[in-house]
């Protein structure tokens, strides 16, 4: 199971605009596609069509004209992970079946529970994550002792 490129490229896009978005006078200022492009090395028409998604979801908004460009909508510590990837592309699930049931001929498969759990893991990961806890490595880390996630601390 993995993201598809719509859902990586685009979290990726985002959290290079949250970096350079920081001026040194503690202000934001917009980022260019262009500038975008170059630092993650993701095709310019490709980010074009990902951002037109991202600020009709409201998570960026967009300046025109000389110094244009984009800017986040809301603080790194408010967007979550899977904002971005619903913004850009549907639901991540692993089922064959897309979540209807109808796994084999029509009918649940053995595994489907199994899968649909996974799902909703997977969701509510990407749900618990900020782009502040990825820029800042404030990472949920598997404890392998107790099978549960804990926080890790830079």
């Amino acid at each position: 199971m993995q993201l598809s490129t719509k859902g990586r490229y685009s979290i990726m896009a985002m959290l290079e605009l949250a970096q350079m978005q920081e001026s040194e006078d503690g202000s934001t200022r917009p980022v260019s596609l262009l500038e975008i492009s170059k630092k993650q090395d993701i095709s310019l028409s490709y980010l074009e069509q990902l951002f037109a998604k991202l600020r009709k979801a409201g998570l960026v908004v967009s300046s025109r004209g000389p110094g244009g460009g984009y800017k986040l909508a809301k603080d790194t510590y408010e967007i979550r992970l899977n904002e971005i990837t619903s913004a850009v592309e549907e639901a991540i699930l692993v089922t064959r079946c897309a979540g209807t049931s109808n796994c084999v001929k029509g009918v649940k498969c053995n595994s489907h529970d199994l899968w649909m759990s996974l799902s909703e893991h997977i969701e509510t990961f990407m749900n618990d994550i900020t782009l502040a806890m990825v820029l800042t490595r404030n990472l949920p880390v598997y404890d392998e002792g107790r099978h549960t996630c804990k926080n890790l601390s830079k």
